[in-house]
């Protein structure tokens, strides 16, 4: 155990950021499992990375406009490629969505391929770097969150939740990596999947609060990747706060008993 880890200087602004996160991916993630196309918000979450890593190829670095400019233009593209595929070819979504995501990865390897931090670029991006945000960049994503929690209560449809969709996630995969993105957006969301939407919500950021809470101080205790351990410690929670029943649609081991 390395208690002299928990440095809240440093866990406090990252636990910020999950919640930040979870505030808009928790509604989001009931409306992707509504559409059942599961798989949308993995693509597009590497979509607008792969306009970061585009663009620090490129030269820029992270903070620069020009790279918030190529994750905004990924992401949006992205979305409407994935509007696209859901309004030409509803049956076999699913197939070219992975399709988008396979693509758009090696994409991202072939874009750092001559760079000699290639790999290091890649893994920030996929565990991500939470224990790296401040509290500055904090308060810009938290008004642009609420922009979007705006936009999202007005019940978007079609071409505007996408775009919602992918304003959250650019903003979302540079704060907390495309793993977490995917797992704030899914398993609160799944452990939740059948309650009324009062009662849904509150178990859910409850869920994912504790998950980024219980993930951020297990990796600092035994000094493990901060990103992995969140996710393991949300899947853990929503599989235990949902029950085997409300989590998979099962009905029984035999016969349908509860």
């Amino acid at each position: 155990m390395n208690w002299g880890a928990f440095d809240l200087g440093v866990l406090l602004p990252a636990f910020a950021a999950g919640l930040l996160v979870l505030s808009t991916h928790l509604p989001l993630g009931r409306q992707v499992l509504a559409r059942g196309i599961i798989f949308r918000d993995l693509a597009a979450a590497q979509m607008a990375g792969l306009g970061v890593i585009a663009a620090e190829a490129l030269g820029f670095h992270g903070g620069d406009w020009q790279v918030q400019l190529a994750a905004g233009a990924s992401a949006l593209i992205g979305a409407a490629i994935l509007h696209g595929l859901e309004r030409c070819w509803p049956q076999i979504q699913e197939a070219l969505i992975g399709v988008a995501f396979v693509l758009t990865v090696t994409a991202s390897l072939l874009a750092v391929a001559d760079h000699p931090h290639g790999g290091e670029q890649i893994k920030a991006l996929l565990a991500g770097q939470i224990l790296w945000v401040g509290w500055r960049q904090l308060a810009v994503v938290a008004v642009l969150y609420a922009g979007l929690l705006l936009v999202h209560a007005l019940r978007p449809a079609g071409v505007v939740f996408y775009l919602v969709f992918a304003v959250a996630v650019t903003a979302s995969v540079q704060l907390v990596g495309v793993y977490l993105v995917f797992a704030t957006l899914i398993l609160p969301a799944l452990a939740v999947r059948g309650l009324d939407p009062p009662t849904a919500l509150v178990r859910g950021y409850l869920i994912g609060a504790l998950g980024y809470a219980v993930g951020l101080a297990v990796s600092a205790a035994l000094d493990l990747p901060s990103g992995p351990a969140i996710v393991w410690a949300l899947a853990v929670l929503a599989l235990a706060g949902a029950g085997r029943r409300r989590l998979f649609g099962c009905d029984g081991w035999a016969g349908g008993r509860p």
